[in-house]
């Protein structure tokens, strides 16, 4: 299971539920999750809902156009503010890591504990510039890989460009997702189940990169 959908249940933290959320703040919560894709992409703070928020958001749109409570916002524009708040994220963390350096990884607090860099580290050694785009479906890593780009100096146009593929296949692809299966009846109203869903999708690049390693001869 996906921190981050171990977060509201370890935390307690009502805020990481998608439909509290909804009951908070109604139409406004759109904005809301743009917020927080920006900040989960890019300002080191790892224990966010991601995946399912994205999903629910796609979810609350299909159930708004079907007149009942959810968010009246164009799915095209949703997709394109989400993809570009993930983006901006990215480009966010990767200029923090460039500006600050290898000395981050001295720095300890509550979301910055070297565990994470170390696992971030290992992933972006094994998979190079995909791992831009896997990591995207990686909770911690997620957080993480643009701000060890940002520390190793990677070319900014070789990041843009695969930050850039990450972030539309990440938020545009997750909410769509939520959007197409709002119409079954049993997610609408079974919040839980339809995040059991992302859970699914969210592992689903990873297990195919490690399908096509193992079809690899080996040397």
């Amino acid at each position: 299971m996906t921190a981050d959908l171990l977060a509201p249940m370890l935390l307690g933290m009502k805020w990481m539920d998608p439909e509290w959320l909804l009951d908070q703040f109604g139409q406004e919560m759109f904005w809301v999750s743009v917020a927080i894709v920006f900040i989960e992409c890019g300002l080191l703070f790892p224990i966010l809902p991601g995946d399912s928020l994205l999903f629910s958001v796609g979810l609350f749109i299909h159930r708004a156009g079907a007149g009942e409570a959810g968010i009246d916002v164009n799915i095209g524009v949703a997709c394109a503010l989400l993809a570009g708040a993930a983006f901006l994220g990215n480009v966010t963390g990767y200029e923090i890591g460039r500006f600050l350096g290898p000395k981050i990884y001295e720095r300890r607090g509550r979301f910055l504990r070297p565990e994470y860099f170390t696992k971030t580290e290992e992933f972006f050694a094994k998979h190079g510039a995909k791992a831009l785009v896997l990591g995207r479906f990686v909770p911690i890593v997620r957080t993480f890989i643009t701000l060890v780009a940002g520390v190793g100096k990677m070319d900014r146009r070789h990041f843009f460009l695969w930050s850039f593929v990450g972030a539309l296949l990440w938020a545009v692809g997750i909410t769509l997702l939520g959007y197409f299966l709002g119409g079954v009846e049993f997610l609408q109203h079974n919040i839980e189940a339809a995040l059991l869903v992302i859970v699914a999708i969210s592992v689903l690049p990873m297990a195919f990169e490690w399908w096509r390693h193992r079809r690899q001869p080996s040397a």
